[in-house]
């Protein structure tokens, strides 16, 4: 059977002036074409060769020798060649780009820039490129917990949390009570794994350990006292939703960083502020 998206070991069964058609041992009513210009100088009926089968302009199948930088079900990072009213053309190593449609984009992409992608076949059998990679993640990845790791956010949910593509292959998420701080899709991060669910699965966060991580914010939190003159206008008891506003901290991070300046004496702590002790 010949697989779209996919290389393949094919036998030459005919040749024309125009190149040579392929098939599979047994089934050489399927057949598909190899363009004169990639069919190696010697080959001869019988030979085999290992092809990717794609669609050509006028959406019927062809085969190539040359390798694409992905194929069908793969996650990847590809370069944005143009920006159209269809979508955006990715450059994926073959001569016909391959496309983006804006359906298939978790952000605006824009000519020259890369992003994280997976190739699929679309309703009418042609391959597409997809932003959505969630489905084309791998679970098996090497990590364990405290691993450090590196990845790029792919999509940003308000009630998960950072979706995270580990090394760009392996699933990975940053919940959403450990996403304090800013991020945006298509950004290469680091971060600590906090967890590895039972379905391969990483549970991430991209802050250490509470002990390691205090002193940082504890000069984080101080920086910002000094940027509002010395006196934060509220305290740890505000609502969690206000320091991760201000601060881009959990509550109980802020919570630590504070207690740690308090106990070094370089702040105190009033009803409704943190002031600096000059």
């Amino acid at each position: 059977m010949l697989e779209l998206g996919k290389r393949q070991t094919l036998k030459i069964v005919k040749r024309t002036d125009f190149g040579v058609y392929l098939a599979e041992e047994g089934a050489e009513e399927e057949r598909v074409l190899l363009p004169k210009k990639e069919v190696p100088e010697h080959a001869v009926i019988g030979d085999e060769l290992n092809v990717f089968l794609y669609k050509d302009s006028k959406d019927r199948l062809i085969a190539t020798t040359r390798q694409p930088k992905l194929e069908l079900g793969q996650v990847g990072v590809l370069k944005v060649k143009e920006v159209a009213k269809i979508g955006a053309f990715l450059d994926w190593g073959l001569e016909k780009d391959i496309l983006l449609p804006f359906k298939q984009q978790t952000r605006k992409v824009r000519d020259g820039e890369e992003c994280l992608a997976a190739l699929y076949v679309d309703k009418s059998g042609r391959l597409c490129a997809t932003m959505n990679v969630y489905e084309y993640l791998q679970t098996d990845s090497p990590y364990k917990k405290d691993d450090h790791v590196t990845g790029t956010i792919y999509q940003i949910s308000e009630r998960f949390g950072v979706f995270v593509a580990v090394d760009n292959r392996y699933s990975g998420l940053i919940p959403q009570k450990e996403a304090a701080g800013k991020y945006r899709i298509g950004e290469e991060i680091s971060a600590r794994v906090t967890g590895v669910k039972e379905d391969g699965k990483l549970d991430l966060s991209a802050r250490e350990k509470a002990y390691l991580q205090m002193d940082e914010d504890a000069e984080a939190v101080m920086l910002a006292i000094e940027e509002f003159s010395g006196v934060l206008p509220f305290t740890d008891k505000a609502s969690p939703e206000v320091i991760k506003r201000e601060m881009g901290l959990s509550k109980n991070a802020f919570k630590r960083a504070v207690g740690h300046l308090l106990k070094e004496g370089r702040i105190e702590i009033t009803e409704r502020a943190i002031r600096k002790i000059k």
